[in-house]
Protein backbone atom coordinates (compact mmCIF):
# COMPACT_ATOMS: atom_id res chain seq x y z
CA UNK A 1 0.00 0.00 0.00
CA UNK A 2 1.39 3.50 -0.79
CA UNK A 3 1.07 6.32 1.74
CA UNK A 4 -0.34 9.51 -0.25
CA UNK A 5 -0.14 13.06 1.28
CA UNK A 6 -3.14 14.51 0.66
CA UNK A 7 -3.68 18.19 1.27
CA UNK A 8 -6.36 18.96 3.46
CA UNK A 9 -9.42 21.09 1.11
CA UNK A 10 -12.52 22.64 2.69
CA UNK A 11 -14.12 22.82 -0.45
CA UNK A 12 -17.70 21.96 0.44
CA UNK A 13 -18.09 25.28 1.57
CA UNK A 14 -16.27 28.28 0.47
CA UNK A 15 -15.11 31.08 3.00
CA UNK A 16 -13.75 33.80 1.02
CA UNK A 17 -17.19 34.51 -1.36
CA UNK A 18 -18.04 38.29 -0.93
CA UNK A 19 -20.56 40.45 -1.34
CA UNK A 20 -24.26 41.73 0.45
CA UNK A 21 -27.51 40.19 -0.48
CA UNK A 22 -29.49 41.66 -3.85
CA UNK A 23 -33.01 41.46 -2.55
CA UNK A 24 -35.10 38.17 -0.99
CA UNK A 25 -34.00 35.65 -3.29
CA UNK A 26 -30.46 36.12 -1.03
CA UNK A 27 -30.18 33.93 2.15
CA UNK A 28 -30.34 36.37 5.18
CA UNK A 29 -27.75 34.07 6.91
CA UNK A 30 -25.12 35.21 4.94
CA UNK A 31 -25.89 37.23 2.34
CA UNK A 32 -23.47 34.60 0.27
CA UNK A 33 -25.88 31.83 -1.07
CA UNK A 34 -28.25 32.20 -3.92
CA UNK A 35 -30.25 28.71 -3.37
CA UNK A 36 -30.42 25.80 -6.46
CA UNK A 37 -33.60 27.80 -7.57
CA UNK A 38 -31.73 30.42 -8.51
CA UNK A 39 -28.94 28.69 -10.32
CA UNK A 40 -31.40 26.73 -12.24
CA UNK A 41 -32.01 30.01 -13.69
CA UNK A 42 -29.08 30.21 -15.85
CA UNK A 43 -28.00 26.52 -15.57
CA UNK A 44 -30.65 24.11 -15.70
CA UNK A 45 -29.21 21.35 -17.89
CA UNK A 46 -27.53 21.01 -14.93
CA UNK A 47 -29.67 21.51 -12.46
CA UNK A 48 -32.75 19.66 -13.81
CA UNK A 49 -30.77 15.96 -13.57
CA UNK A 50 -28.91 16.54 -10.40
CA UNK A 51 -32.82 17.06 -8.59
CA UNK A 52 -33.06 13.30 -8.98
CA UNK A 53 -29.75 12.45 -8.10
CA UNK A 54 -29.43 10.68 -4.27
CA UNK A 55 -26.96 13.90 -3.63
CA UNK A 56 -29.34 16.08 -3.68
CA UNK A 57 -31.53 14.70 -1.45
CA UNK A 58 -28.73 13.74 1.36
CA UNK A 59 -30.83 15.20 4.34
CA UNK A 60 -34.59 15.98 4.74
CA UNK A 61 -36.71 17.26 8.08
CA UNK A 62 -38.52 13.95 9.04
CA UNK A 63 -41.76 15.45 8.36
CA UNK A 64 -40.60 15.28 4.36
CA UNK A 65 -38.91 12.08 4.87
CA UNK A 66 -40.04 9.07 2.43
CA UNK A 67 -39.15 6.39 4.15
CA UNK A 68 -41.64 7.56 7.15
CA UNK A 69 -44.66 8.54 5.17
CA UNK A 70 -47.97 7.18 6.20
CA UNK A 71 -48.52 5.49 9.26
CA UNK A 72 -45.60 4.30 10.53
CA UNK A 73 -44.29 1.85 12.77
CA UNK A 74 -41.13 0.22 12.84
CA UNK A 75 -40.23 -1.78 15.54
CA UNK A 76 -36.34 -3.35 16.40
CA UNK A 77 -35.08 -5.05 19.74
CA UNK A 78 -32.07 -5.85 20.59
CA UNK A 79 -30.33 -7.19 24.33
CA UNK A 80 -32.58 -5.19 27.19
CA UNK A 81 -33.37 -2.53 24.78
CA UNK A 82 -35.91 -2.09 22.65
CA UNK A 83 -36.94 0.65 19.29
CA UNK A 84 -39.32 2.07 17.96
CA UNK A 85 -40.21 4.58 15.63
CA UNK A 86 -43.80 5.99 15.01
CA UNK A 87 -46.13 8.88 13.82
CA UNK A 88 -48.12 10.71 16.01
CA UNK A 89 -49.92 13.53 14.45
CA UNK A 90 -47.40 15.25 12.30
CA UNK A 91 -44.05 14.28 14.41
CA UNK A 92 -42.36 11.25 14.30
CA UNK A 93 -41.42 10.35 17.82
CA UNK A 94 -38.59 8.28 18.85
CA UNK A 95 -38.83 5.77 21.67
CA UNK A 96 -36.57 3.37 23.50
CA UNK A 97 -37.40 1.35 26.60
CA UNK A 98 -35.56 -1.33 28.77
CA UNK A 99 -38.57 -2.71 30.35
CA UNK A 100 -38.83 -0.63 33.12
CA UNK A 101 -38.31 3.07 31.73
CA UNK A 102 -38.92 4.42 28.47
CA UNK A 103 -37.78 7.62 26.56
CA UNK A 104 -38.86 9.61 23.78
CA UNK A 105 -38.10 12.34 21.44
CA UNK A 106 -39.25 13.73 18.41
CA UNK A 107 -36.58 12.93 15.00
CA UNK A 108 -35.88 15.94 13.63
CA UNK A 109 -33.49 15.18 10.62
CA UNK A 110 -33.40 12.12 8.28
CA UNK A 111 -29.32 11.72 6.79
CA UNK A 112 -29.31 9.76 3.71
CA UNK A 113 -32.51 9.54 1.00
CA UNK A 114 -33.24 5.90 2.33
CA UNK A 115 -32.08 3.82 -0.70
CA UNK A 116 -29.70 2.11 1.38
CA UNK A 117 -30.19 3.86 4.61
CA UNK A 118 -31.13 6.22 7.00
CA UNK A 119 -29.98 7.92 9.84
CA UNK A 120 -31.70 10.14 12.38
CA UNK A 121 -30.96 13.10 14.81
CA UNK A 122 -32.62 14.45 17.66
CA UNK A 123 -32.11 16.25 20.22
CA UNK A 124 -31.76 16.32 24.42
CA UNK A 125 -31.28 19.12 26.35
CA UNK A 126 -30.06 20.78 23.46
CA UNK A 127 -27.51 18.32 22.37
CA UNK A 128 -27.55 16.58 19.17
CA UNK A 129 -27.87 12.37 19.26
CA UNK A 130 -27.66 10.28 16.61
CA UNK A 131 -29.78 7.35 16.48
CA UNK A 132 -28.52 4.35 17.56
CA UNK A 133 -31.14 2.31 15.11
CA UNK A 134 -30.95 3.32 11.70
CA UNK A 135 -33.66 2.32 8.80
CA UNK A 136 -32.09 0.12 5.80
CA UNK A 137 -34.47 -0.57 2.50
CA UNK A 138 -32.99 -3.92 2.00
CA UNK A 139 -34.43 -5.24 5.53
CA UNK A 140 -37.39 -2.55 5.09
CA UNK A 141 -37.15 -1.94 8.79
CA UNK A 142 -34.46 -0.91 11.65
CA UNK A 143 -31.49 -2.14 13.08
CA UNK A 144 -28.52 -0.71 14.61
CA UNK A 145 -26.53 2.15 13.03
CA UNK A 146 -23.59 0.83 11.72
CA UNK A 147 -20.72 1.41 14.18
CA UNK A 148 -23.19 1.07 17.04
CA UNK A 149 -22.58 -2.47 17.62
CA UNK A 150 -18.85 -1.48 18.88
CA UNK A 151 -20.40 -0.71 22.50
CA UNK A 152 -23.00 -1.76 24.85
CA UNK A 153 -25.45 0.75 26.23
CA UNK A 154 -24.55 1.87 29.46
CA UNK A 155 -28.00 3.74 30.30
CA UNK A 156 -31.71 4.57 28.27
CA UNK A 157 -29.64 7.54 26.78
CA UNK A 158 -26.83 5.71 25.54
CA UNK A 159 -29.43 3.13 24.48
CA UNK A 160 -31.28 5.80 22.35
CA UNK A 161 -28.01 7.69 20.91
CA UNK A 162 -25.25 8.53 20.38
CA UNK A 163 -24.40 12.31 21.57
CA UNK A 164 -22.76 14.34 18.77
CA UNK A 165 -19.65 16.27 20.67
CA UNK A 166 -17.48 19.55 19.30
CA UNK A 167 -17.65 19.68 15.41
CA UNK A 168 -19.24 16.22 14.61
CA UNK A 169 -22.98 18.30 14.34
CA UNK A 170 -21.38 21.06 12.15
CA UNK A 171 -19.64 18.74 9.81
CA UNK A 172 -22.39 15.64 8.99
CA UNK A 173 -25.11 18.97 8.36
CA UNK A 174 -21.98 20.38 6.27
CA UNK A 175 -21.90 17.17 4.17
CA UNK A 176 -25.52 17.01 3.64
CA UNK A 177 -26.83 20.17 3.22
CA UNK A 178 -26.00 23.30 1.93
CA UNK A 179 -24.91 27.18 3.68
CA UNK A 180 -25.80 24.80 7.54
CA UNK A 181 -22.03 25.04 8.21
CA UNK A 182 -20.68 28.27 7.95
CA UNK A 183 -16.55 28.21 8.56
CA UNK A 184 -16.19 27.32 12.10
CA UNK A 185 -20.02 27.66 12.94
CA UNK A 186 -23.53 25.69 12.41
CA UNK A 187 -26.63 27.54 11.26
CA UNK A 188 -29.50 25.68 10.98
CA UNK A 189 -32.08 29.16 10.09
CA UNK A 190 -31.23 29.42 6.38
CA UNK A 191 -30.25 26.40 4.37
CA UNK A 192 -31.04 23.99 1.91
CA UNK A 193 -31.49 20.49 1.94
CA UNK A 194 -29.13 18.24 0.51
CA UNK A 195 -26.01 18.93 -1.56
CA UNK A 196 -27.03 21.25 -3.86
CA UNK A 197 -24.93 23.53 -6.23
CA UNK A 198 -23.10 25.95 -4.03
CA UNK A 199 -21.92 22.92 -1.76
CA UNK A 200 -19.55 22.43 -4.46
CA UNK A 201 -19.02 25.63 -6.35
CA UNK A 202 -19.32 27.89 -3.25
CA UNK A 203 -21.50 30.10 -2.72
CA UNK A 204 -23.24 32.27 -5.53
CA UNK A 205 -23.72 35.80 -4.45
CA UNK A 206 -20.75 37.41 -5.77
CA UNK A 207 -21.12 35.68 -9.16
CA UNK A 208 -24.93 35.94 -9.53
CA UNK A 209 -23.83 40.08 -8.94
CA UNK A 210 -21.13 40.12 -11.21
CA UNK A 211 -23.24 38.52 -13.72
CA UNK A 212 -26.27 40.57 -13.83
CA UNK A 213 -23.72 43.87 -13.69
CA UNK A 214 -21.46 42.62 -17.00
CA UNK A 215 -18.47 42.61 -14.36
CA UNK A 216 -15.26 41.87 -15.78
CA UNK A 217 -14.06 38.44 -14.09
CA UNK A 218 -18.00 37.35 -13.66
CA UNK A 219 -17.07 33.63 -14.55
CA UNK A 220 -14.29 33.34 -11.96
CA UNK A 221 -16.44 34.66 -9.19
CA UNK A 222 -17.73 30.84 -9.11
CA UNK A 223 -15.88 27.72 -8.88
CA UNK A 224 -15.99 25.91 -12.18
CA UNK A 225 -14.24 22.94 -11.16
CA UNK A 226 -13.40 21.54 -14.49
CA UNK A 227 -10.35 20.60 -14.99
CA UNK A 228 -9.21 18.57 -11.95
CA UNK A 229 -6.75 15.90 -11.31
CA UNK A 230 -7.08 12.71 -10.01
CA UNK A 231 -5.55 14.06 -6.79
CA UNK A 232 -7.27 16.72 -6.81
CA UNK A 233 -10.89 15.24 -7.25
CA UNK A 234 -10.31 12.46 -4.89
CA UNK A 235 -9.49 14.87 -2.19
CA UNK A 236 -12.55 16.62 -2.99
CA UNK A 237 -14.95 14.65 -3.20
CA UNK A 238 -13.37 13.15 -0.64
CA UNK A 239 -14.24 15.84 2.12
CA UNK A 240 -17.29 13.67 2.54
CA UNK A 241 -17.06 10.55 0.70
CA UNK A 242 -13.57 9.80 2.72
CA UNK A 243 -9.87 10.61 1.53
CA UNK A 244 -6.91 7.80 1.74
CA UNK A 245 -5.69 9.62 4.84
CA UNK A 246 -9.20 10.36 6.19
CA UNK A 247 -9.46 6.34 6.53
CA UNK A 248 -6.12 5.56 8.11
CA UNK A 249 -6.93 8.60 10.69
CA UNK A 250 -10.84 6.72 11.59
CA UNK A 251 -9.05 3.43 12.05
CA UNK A 252 -11.21 2.00 9.87
CA UNK A 253 -10.13 -1.34 7.84
CA UNK A 254 -11.13 -4.64 6.44
CA UNK A 255 -14.49 -4.72 4.37
CA UNK A 256 -16.39 -2.01 5.85
CA UNK A 257 -13.74 0.70 4.34
CA UNK A 258 -15.82 -0.40 0.94
CA UNK A 259 -17.91 2.30 1.92
CA UNK A 260 -15.53 5.09 0.86
CA UNK A 261 -15.11 5.49 -2.53
CA UNK A 262 -12.19 8.16 -2.27
CA UNK A 263 -10.00 6.13 -0.20
CA UNK A 264 -10.15 2.50 -1.78
CA UNK A 265 -9.75 4.04 -5.87
CA UNK A 266 -6.84 5.90 -4.43
CA UNK A 267 -5.18 2.44 -3.38
CA UNK A 268 -5.85 1.34 -7.31
CA UNK A 269 -3.33 0.25 -9.64
CA UNK A 270 -4.60 2.41 -12.17
CA UNK A 271 -4.56 5.09 -10.07
CA UNK A 272 -1.99 7.81 -10.96
CA UNK A 273 -1.28 11.58 -10.01
CA UNK A 274 -0.63 12.07 -13.64
CA UNK A 275 -3.13 10.36 -15.61
CA UNK A 276 -6.30 11.96 -15.60
CA UNK A 277 -8.36 9.33 -17.11
CA UNK A 278 -9.08 7.54 -13.36
CA UNK A 279 -10.54 10.65 -11.54
CA UNK A 280 -13.83 10.18 -9.76
CA UNK A 281 -15.26 12.12 -12.43
CA UNK A 282 -14.22 9.87 -15.43
CA UNK A 283 -17.21 7.49 -14.45
CA UNK A 284 -19.40 9.63 -12.27
CA UNK A 285 -21.37 12.61 -13.64
CA UNK A 286 -22.14 14.88 -10.67
CA UNK A 287 -24.80 16.77 -12.21
CA UNK A 288 -26.82 13.40 -12.76
CA UNK A 289 -28.38 10.40 -10.79
CA UNK A 290 -26.26 7.32 -10.73
CA UNK A 291 -25.52 5.10 -12.98
CA UNK A 292 -26.62 1.39 -12.22
CA UNK A 293 -26.01 -0.35 -15.75
CA UNK A 294 -22.53 -2.14 -15.40
CA UNK A 295 -22.10 -1.81 -18.76
CA UNK A 296 -21.75 1.91 -18.87
CA UNK A 297 -18.69 1.84 -16.40
CA UNK A 298 -16.91 -1.12 -18.64
CA UNK A 299 -17.10 1.06 -21.34
CA UNK A 300 -14.89 3.55 -19.38
CA UNK A 301 -12.45 0.55 -18.77
CA UNK A 302 -12.02 -0.35 -22.52
CA UNK A 303 -11.69 3.08 -23.16
CA UNK A 304 -8.00 2.47 -22.25
CA UNK A 305 -7.71 -1.10 -22.13
CA UNK A 306 -8.53 -1.59 -25.57
CA UNK A 307 -6.17 0.60 -26.43
CA UNK A 308 -3.43 -1.42 -24.44
CA UNK A 309 -4.55 -4.48 -26.35
CA UNK A 310 -4.06 -3.01 -29.87
CA UNK A 311 0.05 -2.24 -29.06
CA UNK A 312 0.91 -5.00 -27.10
CA UNK A 313 -1.24 -7.56 -29.25
CA UNK A 314 -2.42 -9.38 -25.55
CA UNK A 315 -5.90 -10.31 -24.87
CA UNK A 316 -7.58 -7.53 -23.24
CA UNK A 317 -9.07 -10.31 -20.73
CA UNK A 318 -6.86 -13.13 -20.29
CA UNK A 319 -9.98 -15.29 -18.69
CA UNK A 320 -12.56 -13.80 -21.36
CA UNK A 321 -14.63 -12.33 -19.30
CA UNK A 322 -16.84 -8.74 -20.82
CA UNK A 323 -17.89 -7.55 -17.80
CA UNK A 324 -14.72 -5.53 -15.91
CA UNK A 325 -16.37 -4.18 -13.33
CA UNK A 326 -18.18 -7.01 -12.18
CA UNK A 327 -14.87 -8.73 -11.56
CA UNK A 328 -12.62 -6.03 -11.05
CA UNK A 329 -14.78 -3.98 -8.42
CA UNK A 330 -17.30 -6.57 -7.42
CA UNK A 331 -20.00 -5.46 -4.70
CA UNK A 332 -19.52 -6.27 -0.94
CA UNK A 333 -21.55 -6.33 2.00
CA UNK A 334 -20.11 -4.79 5.31
CA UNK A 335 -22.10 -6.75 7.69
CA UNK A 336 -23.68 -3.76 9.74
CA UNK A 337 -24.75 -1.95 6.35
CA UNK A 338 -27.70 -4.04 4.85
CA UNK A 339 -25.96 -2.92 1.53
CA UNK A 340 -23.77 -3.87 -1.29
CA UNK A 341 -21.49 -0.89 -2.28
CA UNK A 342 -19.01 -1.38 -5.64
CA UNK A 343 -15.55 -1.83 -4.31
CA UNK A 344 -13.58 1.04 -6.18
CA UNK A 345 -10.21 -0.47 -5.12
CA UNK A 346 -10.00 -1.62 -8.95
CA UNK A 347 -7.80 -5.35 -8.65
CA UNK A 348 -7.64 -8.61 -9.33
CA UNK A 349 -10.11 -10.03 -6.97
CA UNK A 350 -8.78 -13.12 -4.87
CA UNK A 351 -11.51 -14.62 -3.55
CA UNK A 352 -9.62 -17.09 -1.23
CA UNK A 353 -7.23 -13.87 0.26
CA UNK A 354 -8.71 -11.66 2.87
CA UNK A 355 -10.16 -8.48 1.94
CA UNK A 356 -7.46 -5.84 1.50
CA UNK A 357 -7.39 -2.79 3.62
Amino acid sequence: MRLIPLAVLFALQALAQSGAPVGSAYWSANGKYVGSDRCAQCHDKQAKPYRESTMSRALSPVENCAALRGDIHFAFQSGDYSWSIVRHGDKILYRVSDGKENFEAPLEFAFGQGMAGQTYLFRHEGKFYESRVSYYADIKGLDLTVGAGNSKPRNLLEAAGRIMDGNEPRNCFGCHTTGARLGPSLQLDHYENGVQCESCHGAGASHVEAMASGAKGAATAIRPLKGMGPQEASEFCGVCHRTWDTVMNMGIKGINTARFPSYRLTNSKCFSLDDPRIACTTCHDPHTPLVKNAGYYDSKCTACHNKAELTSGKKLCPVGKENCTTCHMPKVSPPEAHHAFPDHWIRVVRVQGEYPE
